[in-house]
């Protein structure tokens, strides 16, 4: 096999070499390309829980919390990724609502939204919490974070009416923001025994374990 480099039209320098050696050389780089690209390093990327106490590992040893949980699972499809607690105990729409500026630090790319919960349980008019939710919303958009919005049930003694305008918030902000909408955060989770802290309420260790394997399918979706 013969190559021909020209550096100069008057200059031209011919080499030859045998097709075994090129076979070898091209089977060589295969093998080295094989070898570096699956380590390549990931691009490192930031996702904030910005939520209340089922997000913020309430009643959980930090390891076992949902942050924790999450960014385990996550790092084990081979992506550089960190999972920042942005979420307080305790917290509502308009206490979210009015702490997202000072949260929204450094680098983020992708913000889960797990708000609602609280406000329900104290029986907050539900215009009140969709407004407060498409502002945060609102706020993410414009400063073009990727958000996943976690949805909320109503408490059943609180009636069908009242669940009826809470249940919808999620699903009708997400179709009008264009953002991933995960249903109900406690899926499978919620009104288990086994899966819940002595309250019924908080997941313990196991049922963060449900709730992150479920939702990494969806988180990964907007992450790569």
């Amino acid at each position: 096999m013969s190559f021909e480099f020209t550096t100069h039209p008057l200059f031209a320098l011919k080499v030859s070499m045998p097709d075994s050696y090129v076979t070898r050389l091209v089977k060589v780089a295969a093998i080295l390309l094989t070898l570096i690209l699956p380590h390549a390093k990931a691009e490192a990327k930031t996702i904030l829980t910005f939520g209340d106490s089922l997000t913020a590992g309430y009643g959980l040893e930090e390891k076992h919390g949902f942050v924790a949980q999450l960014q385990t699972a996550l790092r084990r499809t081979a992506q550089d990724i960190t999972v920042k607690n942005g979420s307080v105990s305790g917290d509502t729409t308009a206490g979210g609502r009015s702490r997202l500026a000072w949260t929204l630090n450094g680098q983020i790319d992708l913000v889960i939204v797990e708000l609602g919960a609280n406000d329900a349980l104290r029986g907050v008019d539900p215009g009140e919490t969709r407004r407060n939710l498409d502002a945060i919303l609102s706020t993410l958009k414009r400063r073009g974070i990727r958000v996943l919005l976690a949805g909320m049930r109503a408490p059943p003694n609180l009636g069908p009416d009242y669940a009826k305008a809470f249940d919808s918030i999620y699903p009708e902000l997400s179709k009008a923001h264009g953002i991933a909408l995960y249903p109900f955060f406690l899926d499978g989770v919620a009104a288990v025994p086994g899966l819940n802290q002595r309250d019924g309420i908080h997941p313990n260790n196991a049922g963060v374990k449900v709730i992150v394997d479920a939702m990494t399918p969806y988180v990964l979706k907007l992450i790569e």
